[in-house]
């Protein structure tokens, strides 16, 4: 029995014939999500179910970020997330926030702009291996030297997920891809250095399994400034874990349970990621340093004095 509404309702018997006595109100999915689910207001529940596949970490992922900006009490008016192209890159359409999902390789330059134009607003980067060191690899360690202030979480699932499973710039030597069945030969990008011997002020590294340590980092990087750099780990439960040998689910969990290590302070050359071997997670860089906005604000002012003013909130560079 559905009312006027299309709201269904549940009959309960009342009596030894089973006539019904009484009409109780079933609530639909989307009001026990609302009124349930404490991340809630920070999804797009219009857009649920999500496409990823079933025991894939990214929903994982997107999750800890919406438990952090809970945490953190932020106007979300002030929040934008920006995302490239790739399985990651879906998230932009999944979370209730002012989000943008940039083409392949230029979510960086993207958030880039977005920053210098309206300085008051935080910037988070969500996106893949692929998008972020493979395609946009260039736009990656400039935004680290200059230390752009932006927060960049990075789903590594070591390899192209969305386009068949294709090796990727963080696909592990000896992994087998789409593209080489044989075995990886290349040697893949150890992403924690990288940030670090360009210049960002804040590295970690966390699996999918690690859900309150990644929240908890995603809380304290976006409380600094600079370039913030998280990479989680969470193999393409569809594509890399069927060609490896993963498994699937609970065997994913266990391979990130068992192969996890946390060594907090690690130096970052020493935080390779090889085959099926251990995975070193924490916080490796927590440093404090002009962010490009500062260290440009400071030269121009010495280089113009009082003719010099730098861009307000709101984004405008005119004034009266």
């Amino acid at each position: 029995m559905k009312t006027e509404s299309n709201v269904p309702l549940k009959t309960v018997a009342g009596d030894e014939n089973g006539a019904p006595s009484s009409i109780i109100r079933q609530p639909t999915v989307e009001e026990i999500w609302l009124d349930e689910h404490p991340i809630a207001p920070y999804v797009r529940t219009e857009r649920m179910p999500h496409i990823w596949c079933p025991s894939c970490g990214i929903g994982t992922v997107m999750k800890c970020y919406a438990s952090a900006l809970e945490a953190m009490h932020v106007d979300l008016d002030k929040v934008v997330l920006v995302s490239g192209i790739g399985c990651t890159g879906r998230v932009a359409g999944y979370v209730n926030l002012d989000s943008f999902h940039t083409t392949h390789g230029r979510a960086l330059p993207f958030a880039t702009g977005l920053k210098l134009a309206r300085p008051e607003l935080n910037v988070t980067v969500f996106s893949g291996d692929g998008d972020l060191a493979g395609i946009g690899g260039n736009h990656f360690i400039h935004a680290a030297r200059r230390n752009m202030d932006l927060l960049v979480i990075l789903v590594n699932n070591f390899i192209y997920g969305m386009t068949g499973g294709q090796n990727g710039p963080t696909t592990p030597t000896g992994a087998r891809t789409a593209t080489m069945s044989l075995g990886n030969f290349e040697r893949p990008f150890n992403l924690p250095h990288l940030a670090a011997s360009c210049g960002a002020s804040y590295v970690a590294r966390w699996t999918a399994l690690h859900v309150r340590r990644l929240t908890k980092a995603i809380t304290e990087a976006s409380a600094k400034k600079g370039f913030r750099f998280i990479e989680v780990i969470a193999p393409c439960s569809t594509l890399y874990a069927r060609l490896n040998k993963l498994g699937t689910g609970l065997e994913l969990m266990q391979f990130y349970h068992e192969s996890a290590e946390v060594r907090h302070g690690a130096d970052t050359r020493e935080v390779d990621i090889t085959y099926q071997d251990r995975i070193v997670c924490g916080k490796f860089v927590d440093i404090e340093q002009p962010t490009f906005l500062e260290t440009m604000h400071d030269h121009y002012r010495q280089a113009l004095g009082d003719r010099y003013v730098p861009t307000p909130p709101g984004g405008s560079i005119y004034h009266e």
